[in-house]
């Protein structure tokens, strides 16, 4: 009779061992479909739409711009745009950089304290890939030298070549609304100073240049469907 009642011990912890090892492999497996699906997402293309505001056209004026990244062209830009996409950054920022047949700049934030929180978070440069050029409507971040991209970016008005070999690569496209591009208002050229704008935000460019076009709202979508996300949330522009 022991030796029946060891022999059921036995058993039982068997089972017991055998349950486990069935467990810990579907948590293995279930691990890694969250990681091949994580790694699949941040691969994936991805669209940023942007309905911006033109105060030099008229009050309630609004175009839409959709982005669409690739991050196989520049994984660390790409990655970094979807981190601020998700954040909501570029709500309410402004163009305050805009040379005609070259380029429109954006990427300071209205609120100087967010500024100061990005100032510094620089990420590493990407390198160029072969047939991927500085062609009209693509986007790329500005940078100041090796390694110091944070939040500023660019939309290319015409074929700008010369800068892949400076070590601007683009991280995605305008797919929807070049001609909004093409409407940024121009009139100040390159006249707000940066310097000021990262102290001052807002409150500076609406003083100085009060008819500058910034972005009203954004949202963001994994899907390549014409799904888009939900509006982005936050304060509204002219709360910055």
């Amino acid at each position: 009779m022991a030796l029946l009642v060891f022999s059921s011990i036995g058993s039982r912890s068997r089972i017991t061992g055998l349950l486990l090892c069935i467990l810990s492999l579907v948590g293995g497996l279930a691990v890694s479909a969250s990681a091949a699906s994580s790694s699949s997402s941040s691969s994936s293309p991805f669209d940023v739409v942007w309905d911006v505001a033109y105060p030099h056209q008229g009050k309630d004026v609004t175009k839409r711009i959709v982005i669409r990244v690739h991050p196989e062209w520049a994984p660390l830009g790409a990655a970094r745009f979807r981190e601020l996409a998700e954040k909501n950054f570029y709500k309410g920022t402004r163009f305050f950089r805009v040379v005609p047949n070259f380029v429109a700049q954006i990427g300071i934030h209205g609120n100087p304290d967010v500024s100061k929180q990005w100032r510094d978070n620089k990420i590493q440069d990407d390198p160029a890939v072969p047939n991927i050029s500085n062609k009209r409507g693509t986007v790329t971040f500005a940078k100041s030298g090796e390694n110091t991209r944070t939040t500023q970016i660019f939309i290319n008005f015409s074929d700008n070549g010369n800068l892949d070999s400076m070590g601007f690569p683009p991280f995605g496209e305008v797919v929807e609304g070049m001609d909004a591009v093409d409407a940024i208002n121009q009139e100040y050229g390159e006249s707000p100073q940066q310097g000021i704008i990262q102290e001052q935000g807002s409150r500076y460019l609406k003083t100085k240049f009060p008819k500058l076009t910034y972005v009203k709202t954004t949202s963001i979508s994994t899907s390549l469907l014409s799904e888009e996300g939900s509006p982005a949330s936050g304060k509204d522009e002219d709360d910055l």
